[in-house]
């Protein structure tokens, strides 16, 4: 059995560390610990919440197959502009831009940069920015 760690899960699943470590909690995915207490995630919990488990039982969508497909554009990155804490995401989706002021930090944990993809998640007044 591959375990994975909980960064790796958050990777394959397209979700945040954080949220790896609430479903755990919350007993929405399954985790092993270590002698030293750390959690696992076996592969096999990464397939069944991706829908790429081989049995195909019906559950609840997570993660990004959960958002409306309406609300999910996905694009790429044409410019990063760091100020301070902020930084300013532009990104461009069939042919328009659309900007997005995110936390410094979160635009570095998500390793973003000109040229990548990206899904901006449009939610009333507010663009969220998500690694594709």
């Amino acid at each position: 059995m591959e375990l994975l760690r909980l960064h790796e899960a958050a990777e394959l699943t397209g979700v945040s560390y954080p949220t790896i470590k609430q479903w755990i909690y919350k007993g929405i995915i399954k985790s092993v610990k270590t002698a030293g207490g750390h959690h696992r995630i076996p592969r096999s919990e990464i397939e069944r919440l991706s829908g790429t488990d081989k049995r195909k039982t019906k559950r609840k969508p997570v993660g990004l197959d959960a958002i409306s497909g309406r609300n999910k554009l996905l694009g790429k990155i044409t410019e990063m502009r760091y100020d301070g804490l902020l930084a300013q995401v532009s990104i461009e989706i069939g042919g328009q831009t659309i900007t997005s002021i995110i936390t410094s930090d979160a635009a570095r944990d998500l390793k973003l940069k000109e040229g990548v993809s990206v899904y901006a998640l449009v939610k009333a007044t507010e663009v969220m920015v998500i690694r594709g």
